[in-house]
């Protein structure tokens, strides 16, 4: 273990603790979300019982149907939610974060597509009067007669092919280009379910209040994805005009790439945050990619740091200067929007050395209170730049080289015999009262969210970046 040590200090100077109205505004938020979402549960069984719903379970057949809409409706409702929670709404991103709202979006996804899954069940057995051999034949007539019912089908096999595909180990063997293409069938597969709902669910229109609702769960789920997935982003990037202006090479497969424009201290971003990048340079240009800033944006340039993974970042080593740029963000918590605590450390490994190195530069922190932990391979990166940043900043930096020494932890190998929660204390003793913030392979960085909550830390003091998709 090698250590880049801290300068004297002449005399520190004091850091005002960090302003929580941001924090509260955020968590009121995700209270406000959560309540929207059980409210709206509650509603659509709400409907669903007083029309008649309860009653039918009396009967093994009606009991069937009955339940069927039940779980449509159910899956109907989170398929909206699905849908507003990666739309990128602002007040969103900012109280939940990317990491934070890709998990519940996948766990509402799932959730929606097994009750999808339930629903179609139940409610042709149902209408086979209950009977298991009549099913089959039920489930054609289905499809093929009533409205809008093979739309719902195919809409059906497309939310099911990117759920199929959104399980991890299905993840790890696609290449993220892959899996972002696939991904995008999601929208396909709502928008070809919407009209069966319409057209032959009878609780979605049976009465004005069930009308406004579902029309306006939809109208609001297919506004939020125009304006802030389409419109937005395009807007933003012709108002800034941004163009690559050099490529640099950090290390064997890790490129920087630097990017200017027009009035970027308008573009609200701040550093630790990501945007997800389209470099115009002929074909896949379409496929967006998201990397962190790897300097504190300074309002006439950014930088990202990318290591080769898949096609899109084997690629940025080819671009040229002059090279027009689309972007989607700012994106994500790990900010100073997330922070609570004056004292603070950083936790990275490869290339999550990016965001931290930026945050390590624009944070407010008084020498000695900010610590950097940096895992790498072979040989760091931004090496000069951290040593800056311990002379100038008083950042305390801890390099520790090595690959990971076992799979359950996120040390190196080069560190020594100390276990992950010890060597974690002993650098940081006061971990549990500092602000967290981590970058890194998902595994890797549930590795250190694991120590750091068993040396104390608050789980809400823990914030993170991770590499998964």
């Amino acid at each position: 273990m090698t250590a880049v040590s801290v300068p004297p200090a002449p005399v520190p100077t004091p850091v005002a603790a960090p302003r929580s109205g941001r924090a509260r505004t955020d968590a009121a938020v995700r209270a406000g979300a959560a309540a929207a979402l059980w409210v709206s549960l509650a509603l659509v069984s709400y409907w669903w019982a007083t029309g008649g719903g309860a009653r039918d379970l009396g009967d093994w057949a009606d009991g069937l149907t009955s339940l069927g809409r039940l779980t449509g409706l159910l899956s109907a409702d989170l398929l909206v939610v699905q849908v507003l929670l990666m739309a990128r709404l602002p007040v969103l991103e900012h109280a939940y974060g990317q990491d934070l709202l890709a998990h519940k979006h996948r766990i509402v996804g799932f959730t929606s597509v097994n009750l999808m899954l339930a629903h179609l069940v139940l409610i042709t057995w149902g209408y086979a009067s209950g009977e298991l051999r009549r099913t089959p034949a039920t489930l054609w007539g289905l499809v093929t007669e009533y409205p809008g019912m093979l739309l719902a089908a195919a809409g059906t096999v497309c939310l099911v092919m990117v759920v199929l595909t959104s399980v991890k180990a299905a993840r790890r063997r696609l290449r993220y280009e892959s899996w972002h293409l696939i991904h995008l069938y999601a929208y396909l597969g709502v928008g070809l379910a919407l009209p069966h709902q319409l057209w032959t669910g009878q609780e979605f229109l049976h009465s004005s209040a069930d009308t406004l609702f579902w029309w306006g769960s939809w109208a609001l789920a297919a506004g939020a994805v125009l304006v802030y997935r389409v419109a937005l982003p395009l807007w933003r990037s012709a108002r800034h005009a941004l163009r690559v202006t050099s490529v640099v090479r950090e290390d064997d497969g890790v490129v920087s790439v630097y990017v200017t424009g027009n009035r970027l201290d308008r573009l609200g971003a701040e550093a630790g945050q990501f945007f997800t990048w389209r470099f115009l340079t002929g074909p896949g240009w379409t496929r967006a990619h998201p990397y962190s800033l790897s300097a504190a944006p300074d309002g006439r340039s950014l930088r990202i740091t990318v290591k080769e993974l898949g096609d899109g970042s084997a690629a940025l080593r080819a671009v040229r200067p002059g090279t027009r740029v689309l972007v989607e963000g700012p994106y994500g918590r790990l900010s100073a929007r997330a922070r609570t605590r004056r004292r603070l450390a950083l936790i990275g490994a490869g290339v999550g050395i990016a965001p931290l190195r930026a945050l390590a530069e624009e944070l407010d922190y008084a020498p000695g209170d900010a610590v950097l932990l940096y895992r790498f391979a072979d040989r760091p990166l931004f090496e000069g730049e951290l040593a800056a940043l311990v002379r100038e900043r008083g950042l305390h930096v801890l390099m520790l080289p090595g690959h990971r020494r076992a799979p359950r932890s996120w040390l190196g190998a080069g560190v020594g015999p100390a276990d992950d929660l010890a060597a974690l204390r002993y650098w940081i003793p006061d971990i549990a009262e500092r602000d967290v913030y981590v970058c890194g392979p998902e595994r890797w960085a549930e590795d250190v969210r694991r120590t750091a909550e068993a040396a104390g830390l608050a789980p809400d003091r823990f914030h993170v970046e991770s590499f998964g998709w």
